[in-house]
């Protein structure tokens, strides 16, 4: 018998592995999007070496958040709609329609940003280049082994960004003592800043990418919660290292006295770095982090509409090619409606402490976790990022709205 087990976890050691890993490069390559690349620059021109503060504060938070929702999500083996509904009737279907609200709207601009892409690398129309990168994300979704499929996309894609942008990042020479001391002794202090990240890092449909994967991958239960942890860790850590990168390769910019484009920050960031080279790589890491995002939210979104009716669970290929399709459409007939980008900026913002307190609150209900102990301090990070992020959604609600509609 023993030999047999030993058989049977060599056999299915590979499949979890790569679906831990998986899992954790979803989430990770979910979050650089399009408004990750631009936040990044935008902010390093602002704050220069002192923008190293805010990343760090940021990953903190971000653990706080993730570790919190990957815990309590896989130890249930439940999606976050059924945790929430469990929690309080009805509360799951209103979470789920606001992520997969924010989700779609989000998606219009990854749409947007694999056509730029693509223009920068073959010079064709935006328009022309994100239907062609709609294909490609449709394509992952109709193989048999999808799940592996979209896997192997994000995590190749999200090896490719990272040495990229380490590429750029070291021709760009930043003052790398200096930006290592504003670490953690900043000159000035943004608190906006630091919530703009954590939000657009785990906000909406972002938050849950990850631990829905692992659960699609039957891995749940008490006895994960060590890989899950491990896998959400892997998750937050690649994207640290992917803001770290693109601050260092901004910072070596804007040290030297170069403004950027304020068309298009991050495009400049890397043809002031490594010239037109540096301009074709940003092609490359533009469409990488626009792709995966667009797989990201699509699988994601549809994910939180999967047990809200059987229809939906029988046909979710179908359903997650039909969010892509329309995504796409809508981009090619209106462009990048950035009024209703800067609303489901709003709506993301509410989606993060909602689903934390949801969480925090299951993570104490036998019905939901059993017998489970959350940890103490797991519960308080959760608590203090719940409050922090609330806070920017009604500072961006109070300030944005009135303008926008306006």
């Amino acid at each position: 018998m023993r030999v047999v087990d030993r058989v049977k976890a060599a056999s299915i050691a590979p499949s979890t592995s790569g679906a831990l890993l998986g899992a954790a490069f979803l989430m990770a390559t979910s979050s650089i999007g399009p408004g990750f690349l631009t936040q990044t620059a935008v902010f390093t021109e602002r704050l220069a070496a002192s923008f190293g503060f805010v990343i760090l504060a940021s990953v903190i938070l971000d653990l706080g958040a993730q570790l919190n929702i990957w815990r309590v999500v896989t130890l249930s083996g439940r999606r976050a709609q059924d945790i929430a509904n469990d929690v309080l009737p009805g509360l799951g279907h209103a979470l789920a329609l606001l992520v997969v609200i924010g989700g779609l709207v989000f998606n219009i601009g990854n749409v947007a940003g694999t056509g730029l892409g693509m223009n920068v690398l073959t010079g064709i129309s935006t328009t022309t280049g994100a239907v062609i990168s709609a294909g490609i994300a449709i394509g992952l979704f109709v193989v048999k082994e999808a799940g592996r499929a979209m896997d192997r996309f994000t995590k190749t894609l999200g090896f490719v960004m990272i040495a990229l942008t380490i590429y750029v990042a070291i021709r760009s020479q930043p003052p790398v003592a200096e930006a290592a001391l504003r670490t953690f002794v900043p000159l000035e202090l943004d608190v906006f800043a630091i919530l703009t990240l954590v939000g657009g890092t785990v906000g909406g449909y972002i938050t849950f990418a990850g631990a829905h994967r692992l659960i699609d991958a039957g891995i749940s239960g008490p006895d994960s919660l060590p890989q899950v942890m491990r896998s959400a860790t892997i998750g937050i850590t690649a994207t640290a290292l992917m803001r770290v990168l693109l601050f260092l390769a901004a910072f070596g910019v804007v040290a030297q006295g170069l403004a950027l484009d304020a068309g298009n920050p991050p495009a400049s960031v890397f043809r002031l770095a490594a010239g037109e080279l540096g301009y074709r790589i940003f092609g490359v890491v533009m469409w990488a982090a626009a792709a995966t995002s667009v797989v990201g939210a699509s699988y994601t979104s549809v994910s939180f509409l999967r047990t809200l009716h059987p229809i939906i669970e029988r046909h979710q290929r179908s359903v997650i090619i039909g969010f892509i399709l329309f995504s796409t459409a809508v981009f090619a007939v209106v462009g990048r409606p950035v009024q209703v980008l800067i609303l489901a900026g709003a709506l993301n913002g509410l989606i993060l402490p909602l689903a934390l307190a949801v969480v925090l609150i299951a993570a104490h209900r036998r019905n939901i976790v059993g017998d489970y102990r959350h940890p103490r301090w797991l519960a308080i990070f959760g608590a203090v990022t719940a409050a922090a992020t609330a806070f920017l959604a009604v500072r961006i609600l109070w300030s944005e709205l009135p303008r926008l509609w306006s």
